[in-house]
């Protein structure tokens, strides 16, 4: 079998595809991506992408979306949101369908801006992020569930092991606020003490972080959830380790499995949530053919969390093309998602009117002594 490609030749092979508007075929579907790769040192971005690629890829051999090949161009935003409104609007202007799949919330959110002002629809924004459904946005249709719903269910698990006080550990920014609100109102729902926030910005030091641990700690915070940078979440659970605190770091589906692998014996416990089923189980219909297909495309790539949420979101996507008709286009697309509803395989998605939740898929899983993921 031929060997997945390697994440810069998925780029490659994305741009590759990419034709001006006056050589493309006329039978092609142009979908327009920027998402976080940072030149292939984003995993879970690169994993994502991976994902995507397999399920189109197999869309197209099996005859597109009524007769339509679906081509992907894609732009690495490096994780920065300028540089990815700045590729949302190329994409718009060289005559994209519509813009997909982004990952982080600052990119997403850029992208969002973009789609807004240019009238494009936005699909399956791979972020957790509040301000990508509130206030209601029309153009854009989640396709996992958001951080407010992994909170809620770590929450809640949290309170049945005997768990008393959470905190959140979060950006220095207005989205990590909002987040801040909603784990209050969730702990406050829940009847769990709470412990207040823990704001960092990228350059915090390391002394900065023994005082948020020392702090948390003095506020007999038992529990500690995030949002923001996994890598300086691992930091805080390094230096709170060091010094001996006992505090339980659980974290949403963001960068777990690098996380995991990085903290290695320390992670053993740990509590994450994820918006999609385990990919290495075959319970439901969604990771048994998501396993087939990866399988049919290489043998030794594992399987991930990264390239199962690809995987899945474009396939929502080819759901909501075919609910768009025979000749999609912007308005055809959208109006397809007015009443829109279907089961990618065990999860369940649906847009109605002025709701755009998406799934609300949630599990749990926890890292197991191994270092692999318990789901």
């Amino acid at each position: 079998m031929m060997p997945l490609p390697t994440r810069r030749q998925l780029v490659q092979v994305s741009a590759a595809l990419w034709l001006p508007a006056t050589l493309r075929a006329a039978d092609e579907l142009v979908i327009g991506q920027s998402i976080t790769l940072q030149g292939g040192k984003n995993a879970y971005g690169s994993d994502v992408l991976a994902g995507v690629r397999v399920l189109l890829d197999a869309v197209n051999r099996e005859g597109g979306v009524n007769g339509r090949r679906l081509a992907l161009r894609t732009l690495d935003d490096d994780n920065r949101a300028d540089e990815a409104e700045a590729n949302a609007r190329r994409l718009v202007a060289e005559g994209a369908l519509l813009l997909f799949g982004s990952i982080e919330g600052g990119p997403s959110g850029a992208v969002m801006k973009a789609a807004v002002e240019t009238g494009t629809p936005f699909f399956g924004p791979m972020a957790g992020s509040p301000g990508l459904r509130r206030p209601f946005q029309p153009l854009v249709f989640p396709v996992r569930a958001e951080h407010r719903d992994e909170f809620r269910a770590l929450i809640q698990y949290g309170v049945g092991t005997g768990l008393k006080r959470v905190a959140l550990f979060h950006a220095d920014s207005d989205t990590g606020r909002q987040h801040l609100d909603n784990v209050r109102l969730l702990a406050e729902q829940a009847r769990m003490g709470f412990g207040g926030g823990a704001a960092f910005q990228g350059d915090v030091s390391d002394a900065q972080l023994d005082a948020v641990a020392a702090a948390l700690a003095g506020r007999q915070v038992d529990l500690v959830l995030n949002h923001g940078s996994p890598g300086v979440y691992e930091r805080l659970i390094r230096r709170a380790r060091a010094a001996g605190h006992r505090t339980s770091f659980w974290g949403v589906n963001s960068g777990s499995s690098p996380m995991a692998a990085a903290l290695g014996p320390l992670a053993r416990g740990m509590v994450f949530a994820q918006i999609v089923p385990s990919p290495f189980a075959r319970k439901t219909a969604l990771t048994r053919e998501y396993q087939a297909r990866w399988r049919a495309t290489s043998v030794d790539t594992p399987f991930s969390y990264g390239s199962l949420e690809g995987y899945m979101t474009a396939k929502a996507l080819v759901s909501a093309l075919r609910a768009a008709g025979p000749a999609p286009t912007r308005t055809s697309l959208l109006k397809g998602l007015q009443d829109f509803e279907t089961d990618l395989g065990g999860v369940q998605l649906r847009y109605r009117g002025t709701e755009h939740d998406g799934s609300r898929f949630v599990d749990l899983a926890m890292v197991g002594s191994d270092g692999r993921f318990i789901q």
